[in-house]
């Protein structure tokens, strides 16, 4: 499937709300993400909103505000009012569409102003937007597979089936936050090199993984699998997610089976949903090297080499306490892009089902570490420091060769083309702290 452009694209509107319409906004009345939200301090029941400049268009509050809109768009309102977006992400791509469609027109500066819709971004706190079932983590970067590769396989860090399959593992979704989640640096056993036997202790080799989350639409029915050219009928939007990762732990602990508790003591998502339509302006060519090994015809797609990607530009910032006590701003310390990914997010939703295996609405999917091919593009700190090896200065003269407590890492997308404005996903940020 190919979402088309139409008039919510259009690079000429704007709106009413006076901040979507400067250039640096993440969130122009073009993007119109998605979140769970409710006004901070209050013990109210969260509901959904919509990001426009910095506010939040409250989906509880329409009211009579989309009288004159499609009934598949106020009937999608009602749905994204309630306590999680799973039964909008049900609703499916008409309705998505059609709401997203009634928001803009709501919005736009030749629309009545309605303030009393809106909520102030800086006066919300959020929450993880769905009830999440199940959580799939995959590694779709090249670049990343084969730096992490070189580490441990200098003389063959590509596994044979890494060309041919879509790799992935099932995390765990009750320890899924959103952005602001602090966490204890998670124990466990490990074993160094010349160690007769694992030791028990906190972790010492603490990491990030800069992802793109994909939140999935309406699933499938057990045993029907999801066939790739429609798969991102099935998408709702896309998030960024920082899949933290105790790399000693995993060193330990990965092989016969992969990743456990190295990975399923917390995973950051930012609190907003950002969708494939929104994103339609800003698609990107898949390319596949010529002597790799071609997709296998259920991995493969009509639109898949001409528009494919996504070319979303992926920063990763890091703050120690020190620097935050001293007002010293978080360092951008990597820049990498989602359109270097091996694999597309509908050959992830086409291998995952291919075996009958079903979706369900709010599953989320990680696309694994968005690595690119120079240094600077490195997706994690096992990379940049070369294991280790090589530690990384930061601003102030500290150094970093793993994460230490206190240790804040915040992570922003945007991505801009042509006459199309720029649009963005905000940040998601996490911190570290001690031990228990």
């Amino acid at each position: 499937m190919s979402i088309q452009l139409n008039e919510t694209h259009d690079p000429a509107l704007r709106s009413w709300v006076a901040s979507a319409n400067t250039p640096d906004t993440d969130f122009p009345i073009q993007n119109l993400p998605f979140c769970l939200f409710r006004r901070a301090g209050r013990n109210a029941v969260f509901g959904g909103g919509v990001a426009i400049g910095d506010q939040i268009v409250s989906l509880a509050a329409l009211g009579r505000a989309l009288e004159d809109a499609d009934p598949l768009a106020r009937s999608a309102a009602v749905l994204g009012a309630r306590s999680n977006l799973n039964a909008l992400m049900d609703a499916g791509p008409a309705a998505w569409s059609a709401l997203r469609l009634a928001l803009s027109r709501l919005l736009r500066s030749d629309a009545a102003p309605r303030p009393e819709i809106l909520v102030p971004q800086a006066e919300a706190e959020f929450a993880v937007p769905a009830q999440i079932g199940d959580y799939t983590d995959f590694y779709t970067s090249i670049h990343h597979a084969t730096a992490v590769g070189k580490l441990f396989r200098p003389d063959n860090p590509l596994l044979p089936n890494y060309k041919w399959v879509p790799i992935g593992y099932h995390g765990r979704a009750s320890t899924i936050g959103v952005s602001g989640q602090t966490f204890h640096r998670p124990r466990g056993q490990t074993r160094g090199a010349t160690e007769a036997e694992p030791v028990f202790g906190p972790s010492k080799r603490l990491d990030y993984e800069l992802e793109v989350g994909i939140f999935v639409g309406g699933g499938n029915a057990r045993g029907e699998p999801i066939e790739a050219a429609d798969a991102e009928r099935h998408v709702f939007g896309l998030c960024l997610l920082n899949d933290w990762s105790a790399r000693d732990l995993q060193a330990w602990e990965y092989q016969p089976l992969g990743p456990f508790l190295s990975k399923n003591f917390a995973t950051t998502i930012s609190p907003w949903i950002v969708t494939l339509e929104a994103l339609a302006p800003y698609r990107a060519a898949w390319q596949r090297d010529a002597a790799d090994p071609q997709p296998l015809p259920y991995l493969d797609y009509p639109s898949l080499r001409d528009s494919g990607g996504f070319d979303i530009e992926l920063e990763v910032l890091l703050q120690t306490a020190a620097m935050r006590r001293d007002g010293i701003a978080p360092a951008r310390i990597s820049l990498s892009n989602f359109r270097h990914s091996y694999w597309t997010v509908a050959q992830l939703l086409a291998h995952h089902t291919v075996n009958g295996c079903a979706l369900q609405a709010g599953d989320l999917l990680g696309s694994g570490t968005q690595s690119g091919p120079q240094p600077e593009e490195a997706g994690s700190l096992l990379e940049m420091t070369a294991g280790g090896k090589q530690p990384l200065t930061l601003p102030n003269g500290e150094q970093r060769i793993f994460l230490e407590d206190g240790d804040t890492i915040e992570m922003r997308g945007w991505t801009k083309a042509g006459r199309h404005p720029r649009i963005g996903f905000g940040a998601v940020a996490g911190t570290v702290l001690p031990a228990r």
